[in-house]
């Protein structure tokens, strides 16, 4: 695997973040001490948070479409049951077009925006907001370039999207705003830009769409075969370059990767912890679809847990992690900051760790119980749960000064 191909793949998001962690139990990471004696009190929090919202013990991937259920209602799922879908890589089709654009526009909202919901008139804020906001601008064709065919979204309409259609969209407004609206609007165009470009891999059976994305993997797939890790990585490949000019490496564009001093190796890569959280966050919302139509997607912890504030608040909140220097919890930091990737990275590692300790418990085997169940159940929700019963909004323990393409 060549140094770029490697910094693309979920197997260099899990071993550099394991690097991090072995370095901060030998007490050696600048920014955070590990008390990994806390982690039983977080599979405990955890456990319980899952059988609450699941008794039935059925617990769903984590992914884009758990957000897509309001007041008990897959709103989606009642969509796509009013369409004569031609055949199973149709609604595929618009399914990776939804996913692939709700994903995008679900970096954090800020703790004020809200999303008034016409259905059950609730005002729904964060990325269960986000998501529903997004959904309903893909119900209604804002992303279609076809009045006749409202569930598509294509590259020529993507490239038009402007500011003021995110904000009617989104309702956003003086009273409510929402942060990096010009990043996510710069983003979705950028991502017209890229699958216009690559008629070969978006448009081989219609015209330039995300959705294109899934035939690729289709024919990618080996006897109906694919593996979650490969997902990844044509999601790296493919859309890889929509992310804002950061970090390249032999020309290449790394994406959601940093600098980060400390992990050091001895190839071309050192110095380099890539995370890659809403590529992540994206495949594992492609899953679905993918099983929908047929296809079987294995090992799905070959991805990893996702390096986001919920799940880093977690271990924080839990104090399993505690800041060198406290004064740093008063400070916003920069996502490029080394603090912010080492909270990261080893919000990764300890997720693994977390996960051996619940399967252990439940005697489950990582089939039974993949990382994406324990994300969903889970310790997403649990670092929720504890951020709201340590500061009346919610908000995570660290401040982070987002562009809105990265949370």
């Amino acid at each position: 695997m060549t140094d770029v191909s490697y910094l693309l793949s979920a197997r260099a998001v899990r071993e550099r973040a394991h690097q991090l962690l072995a370095l901060g139990l030998d007490g050696k990471l600048p920014h955070f001490r590990i008390d990994l004696a806390k982690l039983d009190a977080i599979a405990d929090l955890v456990l319980d948070v899952t059988s609450k919202a699941y008794p039935n013990g059925e617990v769903p991937f984590h992914s884009r479409w758990r957000h897509f259920v309001v007041a008990g209602v897959d709103r989606w799922a009642e969509i796509a049951a009013g369409v004569s879908w031609p055949d199973a890589a149709s609604r595929a089709g618009a399914e990776f077009d939804l996913a692939i654009t709700s994903v995008l526009l679900d970096a954090g909202a800020g703790a004020a925006w809200r999303y008034q919901d016409a259905v059950t008139d609730a005002r729904i804020g964060r990325s269960e907001g986000l998501a529903l906001a997004s959904l309903d601008m893909f119900a209604s064709g804002a992303f279609s370039a076809d009045a006749n065919n409202p569930l598509r979204a294509d590259a020529a309409k993507l490239m038009q999207l402007t500011v003021a259609d995110l904000e009617r969209g989104f309702q956003v407004g003086p009273g409510n705003p929402l942060v990096g609206l010009q990043g996510r609007v710069a983003l979705l165009r950028r991502l017209g830009e890229v699958i216009a470009a690559q008629p070969g891999i978006f448009g081989a059976k219609d015209r330039p769409r995300p959705g294109g994305l899934f035939d690729e993997l289709a024919t990618v797939a080996t006897s109906g075969h694919l593996h979650a890790a490969d997902i990844l990585q044509q999601v790296l490949l493919q859309l890889g370059p929509i992310w804002p000019s950061r970090l390249a490496l032999q020309g290449v564009a790394l994406g959601d990767c940093w600098r980060y001093p400390s992990l050091v190796t001895a190839d071309e890569t050192t110095g380099l912890v890539p995370l890659h959280k809403l590529s992540q966050w994206l495949s594992y919302s492609l899953i679905e679809p993918l099983q929908r139509a047929g296809l079987v997607v294995d090992d799905i912890d070959g991805l990893t847990g996702l390096a986001e504030y919920r799940n880093g608040g977690l271990f924080v909140d839990g104090d399993v992690l505690s800041l060198r220097d406290p004064a740093d919890a008063t400070r916003a930091h920069a996502v490029d900051s080394p603090l912010v990737v080492e909270w990261r990275a080893l919000t990764v590692a300890l997720l693994d760790r977390l996960a051996a300790l619940i399967r252990e418990r439940t005697g489950q085997t990582p089939e039974q119980l993949p990382l994406a169940r324990i994300l969903e159940g889970g310790s997403w929700a649990a670092g929720r749960k504890l951020a709201f019963a340590r500061r009346p909004d919610g908000s995570p323990p660290l401040t982070i000064i987002s562009d809105g393409t990265v949370f």
